[in-house]
């Protein structure tokens, strides 16, 4: 069936129309697409603005919370009245009001890899804009499944991050997932305490993902399928990191294994890493010994350890410090149970290689119970 746009729509396109990359044939392809965008949070709101203003034809929308106060910082398509709604239900609203001519769907519920199958069989691209591993993770696998591509972006205070996962290309070849870059299971992943976040970061990714959204739908340039784009906004600096596809991950993830604890325990058995406990840390800070504290908790923080150096590097963000931590004699990481941090050691020594990772057993939860005066 050919797609034709009305007079409207060539009117309403025609910035667009006029790029000889895109042209009238590259809006046809916009018009056609079906996108999913798992989050309408600080990340979802700018993408889905563009999404809807390049004239997207299809979207879906998945959030199961609710607008606060605190979201109005960042979460551009709400204002006061939002307050206490529906995320989703507002978006679309908002979002038909400025194109009509959009399909919008809203699912308020969360996304899981109970749903999975039935949220992605209308879509041919989803987008990532969550706040949490547990669904990054239940995205990837559900989309290595169904064999569909998609876009990753995090954010974390003044930093963010980009890529295009699973996206097979012309010639039939299939780019890495998120587990080639960060392997571990999501059920392994603690939600662990609060940070915060430049307001305006999230608008610039969330555009970076859109960006992308309408390249791979358009066919134009050059994705970010098999690179990890690191922004760094204090000081304009940005860098890619190349990712590899990791068939062995791949087929964990279609065979199942990663429903499966032991397969987690087993990885962090094998790890080059050693583990340390509250009271062999507290005894390294009273000796004055070198070393550097890492907290790698994704998401907002409470509480920390008092001890300086304390670097803060979420967990997905690590490998763009690899050089950075490689230089110190001893590196020790910790998060809010352990869990996270585990995988973080796992991550720098094993897949990277590096032989001065330690890891905090317990966590704050452990440290606290035993040195509750050095936390601060």
């Amino acid at each position: 069936m050919t797609t034709n746009l009305s007079t409207q729509e060539l009117e309403r396109y025609q910035k667009h129309i006029l790029l000889p990359e895109i042209g009238l044939s590259g809006q046809k392809k916009l018009k056609e697409a079906k996108v999913l965008v798992v989050g309408a949070g600080g990340l979802g709101c700018p993408v889905l603005l563009y999404l809807v203003s390049a004239g997207v034809g299809s979207i879906g929308i998945v959030d199961d919370d609710i607008v606060s106060l605190s979201n109005l910082q960042r979460q551009v398509l709400y204002t006061a009245d939002s307050v206490g709604k529906s995320k989703v239900e507002t978006a679309k609203n908002s979002l038909q009001a400025i194109n009509p001519e959009i399909t919008i769907r809203a699912y308020a519920e969360k996304f899981s890899l109970e749903n999975a199958a039935q949220l992605l069989q209308e879509y041919d691209l989803i987008i990532d804009c969550t706040d949490n591993l547990a669904t990054r993770y239940a995205i990837n696998d559900a989309c290595i499944r169904a064999d569909k591509p998609f876009i990753y972006g995090s954010i974390h205070r003044y930093e963010g991050q980009v890529a295009v996962f699973n996206y097979t290309d012309a010639q039939g070849n299939t780019g890495p997932s998120y587990r080639c870059l960060f392997p571990e299971a999501a059920h392994e992943i603690a939600n662990c305490a609060e940070t915060g976040v430049l307001g305006v970061l999230p608008g610039m990714i969330g555009m970076y993902q859109a960006l992308e959204a309408i390249k791979l739908i358009t066919s134009i340039g050059k994705n970010l399928s098999g690179k990890l784009l690191l922004i760094d906004t204090l000081t304009y600096t940005q860098r890619i990191l190349t990712v590899k596809r990791n068939e062995e991950e791949i087929r964990k993830v279609k065979e199942g294994e990663y429903t499966n604890a032991k397969a987690i325990q087993a990885c962090a058995s094998e790890a080059s890493y050693k583990n340390i406990t509250p009271e062999e840390l507290h005894q390294l800070i009273e000796s004055q010994s070198e070393f550097i504290l890492v907290d790698v908790r994704e998401g907002n923080r409470m509480g920390n350890i008092d001890f300086e150096p304390n670097m803060t590097i979420p967990f997905t963000h690590l490998p763009g410090y690899i050089d950075e931590l490689d230089q110190e004699p001893m590196v020790v990481v910790y998060c809010q149970t352990g869990r996270t941090s585990t995988m973080a050691a796992q991550l720098l020594a094993g897949d990277y290689g590096l032989a001065n990772i330690y890891n905090l057993s317990g966590g704050l939860i452990a440290w606290q119970q035993r040195n509750g005066a050095l936390v601060k």
